[in-house]
């Protein structure tokens, strides 16, 4: 009898255990890379080495068929983290200077002018930790932020509680500066304290302080954008063809017998990274990334937070050079499939996420806001158009995706998914009409043999574009209102 009493209360207290534990508010870790390839996984790819990335595959899903919102890095993460088009948001081209291309570099005073150091994300936009805040989530960001530098665009004025990491678009890995000029923040103020480091290891050491200084009543959004492993921003041409990374993962790799090329760089001759050495070099810091995130990892199992922690990563767009997008044809900057459909994982155990699958569902970027907010019980902003979906039926293999199309502008360079038709115009690369349900590497031009689905797919795409450009509530800071 005593034996049997035992065993119910235990049941119970079992059962209780679970359903406290499917009540808590989850956890969220958010990482994004930049600029890896599509097949730069370990688990794909056996030139590459990625046992952490590879451990959230096996203990979670691979999306395959997963698409960012543009093809390069500022609109892609407005996009995600508003859950809007860039076309909607605002931001729908980069917020960059041009004259460090021509080797140009800035002093301060020229610097404090230019648009890299003025523009930023419409203030009015809602990012994901704001609507997370009522919910008593504490927010965090350590790598890339990309969304503007004056302190009104900075992540502490968009929900954020705590900020280590650059704020433009790349950074010499070791000087953290950008062409020149120091890019790397500790919240609202320039630091130049960590000068020096690499930059993936600073963000690992303040996302696991972040994690630390935590209160263990509070649960976390903590998104880690790595700039690894986007090429290095210096002026010095040796330097900036290639992406820095520590000796120790480059010895992981077969050596490179010539480092360096006869090359040119701004209208001049230059000795040049060689392709073999930018791609050694690529996969280092791809690596060392990945040991980074091992250590984040770790930490969630240590705590016994894994079942209840959403972990999210994928690249911010396709990859560039070094990297591997097969079977995808183009890359970066590309409105072709290596530009916008990038490699993706997801796991959530409690959430019912299953282990060790592969999730085909045409799935985006811009689900993440609703989703997120789903899984968070918190309100999605009103009177704001939010163009994601929410995702956790289709990831748990309940239902079908609820996307069926989806659009790309960057400049000239437009594409369109409805269904499995995609279609693609690249200005000077061509383009045409793919179904991408046997063609994702898009070597088939089906255009002369559908010619109505190649015109209803450019009339919808027209009609998309008027929506968000033109009928939508202005946002800046590139159009005029």
């Amino acid at each position: 009898m005593l034996a049997g009493k035992i065993f119910w209360i235990g049941l119970a207290s079992l059962l209780f255990a679970n359903l406290s534990a499917q009540s808590e508010k989850p956890n969220i870790l958010l990482i994004v890379s930049d600029d890896q390839g599509y097949n730069d996984l370990g688990q794909l790819n056996s030139e590459i080495i990625t046992p952490n990335l590879d451990r959230i595959a096996r203990e979670g899903t691979r999306l395959s068929s997963f698409y960012v919102a543009w093809p390069a890095c500022t609109p892609s993460r407005g996009a995600f983290l508003t859950g809007r088009y860039p076309q909607r948001n605002g931001i729908y081209d980069m917020i960059r200077n041009e004259a460090p291309d021509y080797g140009y570099r800035y002093d301060e005073d020229e610097y404090a002018v230019t648009w890299e150091r003025i523009g930023g994300m419409d203030v009015r936009e809602i990012l994901i930790p704001k609507v997370l805040k009522p919910q008593g989530y504490v927010s965090g960001i350590f790598g890339k932020w990309d969304l503007g530098i004056s302190k009104r665009f900075l992540p502490l004025a968009r929900g954020f509680d705590s900020f280590y990491g650059l704020v433009s678009t790349g950074i010499d890995y070791y000087t953290h500066e950008r062409y020149g000029v120091h890019s790397m923040f500790q919240d609202n103020e320039r630091t130049e304290e960590d000068r020096g480091t690499y930059a993936t290891y600073l963000f690992e050491r303040e996302a696991l302080r972040f994690l630390e200084e935590r209160k263990d009543d509070e649960p976390f959004f903590l998104y880690v954008p790595f700039n690894a492993p986007h090429n290095s921003s210096s002026l010095d041409p040796k330097i900036r063809g290639t992406i820095q990374a520590p000796a120790e993962f480059k010895e992981m790799y077969p050596p490179v017998e010539n480092l360096f090329k006869e090359g040119t760089k701004y209208g001049e001759k230059a000795m040049v990274p060689t392709s073999e050495a930018r791609q050694r070099d690529f996969r280092a810091a791809v690596t060392c990334m990945d040991a980074s995130i091992g250590k984040l990892l770790d930490y969630l199992d240590r705590k016994g937070l894994k079942e209840n922690t959403i972990v999210l990563f994928f690249s911010d767009n396709g990859g560039g050079g070094g990297s591997s997008n097969y079977p995808l044809r183009g890359g970066k900057a590309r409105t072709w499939e290596g530009g916008i459909r990038v490699l993706a994982l997801a796991r959530w155990p409690s959430g019912g996420i299953p282990a060790g699958t592969v999730n085909d569902a045409f799935l985006t970027s811009l689900e993440l806001f609703p989703s997120l907010a789903a899984a968070t019980g918190s309100k999605l902003p009103e009177d704001v158009k939010i163009d994601g979906y929410n995702w956790w039926a289709t990831l748990r293999g309940e239902t079908e995706s609820p996307r069926n199309e989806m659009f790309w502008k960057r400049k000239g360079r437009k594409s369109a998914r409805i269904g499995n038709w995609k279609w693609v115009d690249m200005e000077e690369e061509g383009g045409g009409l793919f179904d991408l349900s046997n063609d994702i590497g898009e070597r088939n031009d089906l255009s002369t043999q559908h010619p109505e689905v190649l015109k209803r797919i450019k009339q919808r795409f027209d009609e998309w574009y008027q929506e968000t450009m033109f009928f939508a509530e202005p946002r800046g800071p590139f159009k005029d209102f």
